[in-house]
């Protein structure tokens, strides 16, 4: 691919896919798997386009606009839009990639997909993001539908953005369908859905504690938490009712560090969410004696002895050195609420430490199993709008749960299943998850006929002939 620009984050996630697959026996006991990988690696479709928007001077003003529709086999593309100064393409080729089999992890019938815009909404008045919604949304509209494409919230996108989107969609389609999630109750979204991928994380990881042995859960566990938007927000409530403490939060700036034995409270959290929700930020957070704030830091080496780690921020916010602070602090599990949220190297210090110290180590989940919750639920919230029904939180709440058990117990049985282990090894949950979403989309491609092995049709022309040869005498 010389000829072709770097696109280091998407690089990275079909690196850890590629790495998983090729260290199971699975391309030993399916060679022609190989011949997928190639085919599913390169987007269906990748749409480039220009958001031209007036700001409140009346200056003209314009950014890109992106949607990738990367894999179409199981459903509709599905994945969020973010609006982020850092947003290019390869940022969103590695996140429409990881959704394809996020979302086949899920069992809802959803492709992968993902889009939106360098456009950076901090700093911009209520007025500039709604024109600039309605100038994204007046380019995407020809690209989308309920039954092709359903995009939902991401970075930058919460429940105002998707309410300006979906107004200009029905005005400019003339359409009222559930082209977009993550909508208002009112109008067609879903009750569960902005807590869904942070409680889904918790959810997943009870699992973990299960199938380790872990007695009381998550009751009096140590939990550090990265991020301070929906996912670390939902993750450290429902942490706190389940009885475990949180000892910190984070965002671009700074992380918010636990002193204490109280831990971040449900109080902190209600502060930071109304913070957060008008773009401030944790140095701006008058907080109390119980936690502490540090400039220009990550939560895991500052954290001290710590049982449990949940990523939620964004991609690659766990490097080598911290995963091995964690590793050194005690902590004995560690799931991505973020997607990609551990670098390369990370990933392989927990998975020595898995294949080293057995039982005694850290056990590690991968964004696309222990996040999937947030696009299960909008895949619930397609469902609804499809019945023109609205579920009650109870309804939503255990098919999140169900959900997040299958895609553990997928990944853990596929694990099992394809990679070589020692006993008393727990299964690499990321192998198996990416073994177990790759496998359950390559088929439907291939019964689909995006992808055929030459030397299985040689070999069925051969006993064709063979027939019709015995025939014929």
């Amino acid at each position: 691919m010389s000829n072709l620009p770097s696109e280091p984050e998407f690089e990275q996630a079909y690196k850890e896919l590629y790495y998983t697959l090729e260290n199971s026996t699975l391309f030993k006991k399916n060679p022609e798997y190989r011949t997928a990988l190639k085919v599913i690696s390169i987007p269906e479709r990748v749409i480039q386009f220009r958001v031209i928007w007036e700001d409140d001077n009346g200056d003209l003003q314009v950014n890109r606009g992106y949607r990738v529709q990367f894999n179409s086999a199981l459903g509709p593309y599905k994945g969020g839009l973010r609006l982020h100064p850092s947003v290019n393409l390869s940022i969103l080729k590695f996140l429409g990639f990881e959704q394809i089999f996020k979302n086949a992890l899920t069992g809802l019938m959803m492709g992968g997909g993902k889009g939106g815009s360098d456009f950076d909404p901090k700093g911009k008045s209520d007025n500039e993001i709604r024109r600039f919604c309605v100038a994204f949304m007046r380019e995407l509209a020809r690209y989308i539908g309920a039954d092709t494409d359903v995009p939902a919230g991401d970075i930058g996108v919460g429940g105002r953005e998707i309410g300006y989107m979906f107004g200009a969609y029905r005005r400019e389609r003339n359409k009222f369908t559930g082209v977009l999630t993550g909508k208002g109750l009112h109008w067609g979204g879903s009750l569960i859905r902005p807590e869904a991928t942070g409680y889904g994380l918790v959810y997943y990881v009870g699992h973990m504690l299960q199938y380790a042995g872990v007695a009381d859960g998550w009751k009096n566990k140590r939990v550090s938490i990265s991020g301070s938007g929906n996912v670390a927000q939902y993750a450290a409530l429902k942490v706190i009712e389940l009885g475990g403490k949180v000892v910190s939060l984070s965002d671009s700036k700074g992380a918010l560090i636990a002193t204490g034995e109280e831990g971040v409270t449900p109080e902190d959290i209600a502060a930071i969410a109304e913070l957060k929700l008008n773009r401030g930020s944790l140095s701006d957070y008058d907080h109390k004696d119980n936690v502490k704030y540090l400039e220009g830091v990550r939560p895991w080496i500052h954290v001290g002895k710590v049982d449990i780690a949940l990523p939620s921020a964004t991609q690659n916010e766990v490097s080598k050195e911290e995963a091995e602070a964690l590793v050194a602090a005690g902590c004995k599990f560690i799931a991505e609420g973020s997607n990609m949220g551990c670098t390369l190297e990370a990933i392989e210090v927990f998975e020595n430490e898995r294949r080293e110290k057995k039982a005694d180590a850290i056990w590690y989940a991968p964004g696309k199993a222990a996040n999937c919750g947030g696009v299960a639920v909008s895949g619930l919230e397609m469902s609804q709008n499809s019945q023109r029904l609205a579920w009650t939180k109870e309804e939503v709440d255990n098919k999140l749960k169900d959900i997040m058990k299958t895609a553990f117990f997928l990944g853990l049985n596929t694990a099992k299943e394809y990679v070589e282990a020692t006993e008393g090894e727990y299964p690499s949950l990321v192998a198996g998850s990416n073994i177990a979403g790759f496998v359950k989309v390559a088929r439907a491609m291939k019964e689909t006929g995006d992808w055929w092995d030459n030397q299985l049709n040689k070999e069925a022309a051969d006993a064709e002939v063979t027939s019709d040869s015995g025939f014929a005498a």
